[in-house]
């Protein structure tokens, strides 16, 4: 019950959109749209991260459409964020489109084209078509999946945890939860491994069978990671056979070397991440790949043990205080580790402060924050009622133990008498102890009223935990997604710094619009940058009735070719302080494109436009 309401939330929440990669082209040779006196032997891309290739990287197509033969693409020599692919003698004259598709070192697939001309460009260009950018099902799917491994980690690795450190009286409950955290671990894992082909090259779910897409996969770095993976699990199963059956015979849960096994066996799996993400590339691996390690684990044994508590709580057997007030140490250890790792992962992935409000990254973050801090409120709670279950408890026992001793003193002089008069001397010594009544405050009685109460508002608070923990999973699932600030802020720098290309091109279109009540109209300016297959930047403007500038408190451009069937694609354009805009919009094919402006003037009233746009190669 608890794994799907993590999967239906990643669903509403995860499937918003689909996922931006950590790369980003910093700089081309040639540039795009320059014009060349002579052929050049090789093309050369340089990105802000390292890269992975596919047997298709490069697709480089002549004036007349025609695809021209190249090498085989490669990394430069000692760069593993630059890759080249050689060129052929004679190329001739004209402009020449070349489509390219690599894999980001955080595991995602990033695409892009652009044209560069001998002599002269092209009298009339030719309409390429550059390739698949994605597969919106296959996209779909490997999200879902992605969501799910991680919930699955933290259900797998907290719950041994807290049954390890919290020590629980009852552990029947929790062992359904680890079950469930490794096999939906393993399937989903799998699932990653048939799926990681499609996804990197935009095709079908139908070609994860294909046995040489399987066989790249298995080859490349996100393969062999979850491929380790899936290993590591099968070594995790026999570890926990062993521990089981150790704790049902000698009542305890192994050696230490088992614990130390274990341990290590959690490192390995969170390593599977941190080997095949962001860490793994960019400024400081070492250090980034330890605090990848480190906020994993945390959040595994926090969310994890939060789920175990839970579980715990709604069995009929009642959780013993001290079960609560170990988690309750172990929730603030992870908490710290969160902290110190989580600061320095934004510190990381921002690189400026503008970056907080400038970039989606830094946005996303901020969401993060927000619920991290939601989360450390529910936490508060539920320590206070911790707290307060210690208390009565502590009172209760300390009060059984006076009257207890009153017991004593008091039946002593009677004790004493019968052992004197009695014939049989210590024959009914056993009977006079017997005839003691129990006493209803004995620590084996049921729990007083304050406990029960302390109980169901520890139940609550946790509750909440959980559900606020699930957001902060979805939430940094979608921002390891997510291009960083700093990387987008290379880019953008590069995209500034570079010369002038041959040919500048921008198309800007005014569009009039009415939405039929009073003062209710006006116009939008959209200018689109450099109006040209690949990546484009948008810009829109909106105006009142008196042509000046005018708020509007939403506004949505999307993109659709119909003639290829494609789209409609959403720009994405947020509001950036009297105007809105984005720079990171997707065309993937020259021709005639519909630009569909919404703009909403109030709660309730909205009025869509179009217009045509055309897009060169």
């Amino acid at each position: 019950m608890l794994l799907g309401t993590m999967l239906v939330l990643f669903v509403l929440v995860g499937g918003a959109g689909t996922a931006s990669a950590h790369a980003a082209l910093r700089d081309s040779d040639p540039r795009d749209g320059s014009v060349l006196d002579s052929a050049p032997r090789q093309v050369t891309l340089s990105f802000t991260e390292s890269v992975g290739l596919l047997d298709d990287s490069f697709r480089v197509f002549d004036p007349d459409s025609r695809r021209v033969s190249t090498g085989e693409a490669e990394h430069v020599k000692g760069s593993s964020d630059a890759v080249r692919v050689s060129l052929p003698e004679g190329l001739g004259e004209g402009t020449f489109t070349v489509a390219w598709r690599v894999v980001s070192a955080d595991s995602h697939p990033i695409s892009g084209a652009f044209t560069f001309s001998i002599g002269e460009p092209s009298a009339t260009p030719a309409t390429i078509d550059t390739g698949p950018v994605e597969n919106a099902a296959t996209s779909a799917l490997y999200d879902i999946v992605r969501y799910l491994a991680y919930a699955a980690l933290a259900l797998l690795v907290g719950t041994v945890v807290f049954v390890l450190f919290c020590r629980p009286a009852g552990t029947d409950p929790l062992r359904k939860l680890v079950l469930t955290g490794w096999w939906t671990l393993l399937v989903s894992s799998v699932a990653l491994l048939l799926l990681r082909g499609p996804y990197e090259a935009g095709t079908a779910p139908a070609t994860a069978f294909d046995l040489s897409t399987l066989e790249r996969t298995a080859t490349s770095r996100p393969g062999l990671a979850l491929l380790a993976r899936i290993v590591l699990l099968a070594a995790t199963a026999v570890l926990l056979t062993v521990v089981v059956r150790r704790r049902q015979r000698d009542g305890d849960s192994g050696k230490p070397v088992l614990l130390a096994a274990g341990g290590v066996l959690a490192v390995g799996l969170t390593l599977t991440w941190a080997a095949a993400e962001h860490a793994s590339a960019g400024i400081q691996v070492p250090v980034a790949m330890a605090s990848s390690v480190l906020h994993l684990l945390a959040m595994a044994a926090w969310l994890g043990g939060l789920a175990a508590l839970l579980t715990s709580l709604q069995a009929a057997e009642p959780l013993p205080t001290s079960t609560v007030a170990r988690f309750s140490q172990l929730a603030f250890v992870s908490v710290t580790v969160l902290t110190v790792t989580g600061v320095y992962q934004s510190w990381r992935g921002l690189g400026s402060w503008d970056a907080f409000t400038g970039t989606s990254y830094g946005r996303i973050l901020i969401a993060k924050l927000c619920a991290v801090v939601f989360l450390l409120v529910a936490a508060g709670f539920s320590r206070r009622w911790t707290g307060q279950l210690l208390v009565p408890e502590a009172a209760e026992a300390a009060e059984v133990a006076e009257v207890a001793e009153a017991k004593v003193v008091e039946r002593v002089p009677e004790t004493v008498g019968a052992r004197v008069t009695s014939s049989g001397g210590d024959g009914d010594s056993d009977a006079a102890d017997d005839d003691v009544p129990p006493d209803s405050s004995s620590p084996s009685s049921p729990s007083s009223p304050s406990s029960d109460s302390y109980r169901r508002r520890l139940r609550r608070s946790v509750l909440v935990e959980v559900a606020v923990g699930i957001a902060v999973l979805v939430i940094t699932t979608i921002l390891t997604a997510t291009l960083p600030g700093r990387a987008a802020a290379e880019a953008a720098e590069a995209a500034q710094d570079a010369p002038a290309p041959g040919v500048i091109s921008a198309s800007t279109t005014t569009i009039p619009f009415d939405v039929g009540t009073p003062g209710g109209h006006g116009k939008v300016q959209v200018t689109l940058e450099p109006a040209r297959v690949g990546e484009n930047s948008v810009q829109a403007v909106v105006f009142g009735p008196d042509d000046g500038f005018a708020i509007v408190p939403e506004l949505r451009i999307s993109f659709s070719l119909p003639s290829k069937d494609i789209g409609p694609l959403n720009a994405e354009v947020t509001d950036l302080g009297g105007y809105w805009g984005t720079n990171t919009l997707q065309l993937p094919i020259a021709g005639t494109w519909t630009m569909k402006v919404t703009i909403r003037t109030s709660d309730v009233d909205q009025v869509s436009v179009s217009r045509k746009v055309k897009i060169s190669p």
